[in-house]
């Protein structure tokens, strides 16, 4: 438990729209209103939106634990390769799908930071 309040920024995306294969890069600012400094777990969860098979609704690709100081900013990015997006797809083969995702950056699993991007 901590005494610190964090708040999230929206999301920033490297971009949108990418081709299979490609890794994209995603950040988000994390302020401590608090007044005294604390450790936040920054994360970041994924869905396929499409998926050939049943995927979870969100996936842990990420986390970063950091210290902020009450009344500091921080800014906490996220790569994700194209092995962070693939599974074993419905012909039994490995890798990622072509369509549209989702993800949110948050302290836990029900961080509202919400973002979509588009595998061409």
């Amino acid at each position: 438990m901590s005494y610190a309040i964090f708040e999230y920024s929206d999301i920033q995306p490297s971009s949108v729209i990418a081709e299979e294969g490609d890794k994209l890069q995603f950040s988000v600012t994390v302020t401590n209103t608090g007044k005294v400094d604390g450790e936040e777990v920054v994360q970041l969860y994924v869905r396929d939106m499409k998926g050939s098979v049943t995927r979870p609704v969100r996936e842990l690709k990420g986390f970063n634990k950091i210290l902020i100081k009450a009344g500091e900013s921080r800014k906490v990015s996220f790569t994700l390769s194209p092995e962070d997006l693939s599974f074993t797809r419905k012909d039994m083969t490995w890798g990622q799908e072509k369509g549209e995702y989702k993800l949110w950056i948050g302290g836990d699993s029900n961080a509202s930071q919400e973002a979509s991007f588009t595998i061409k």
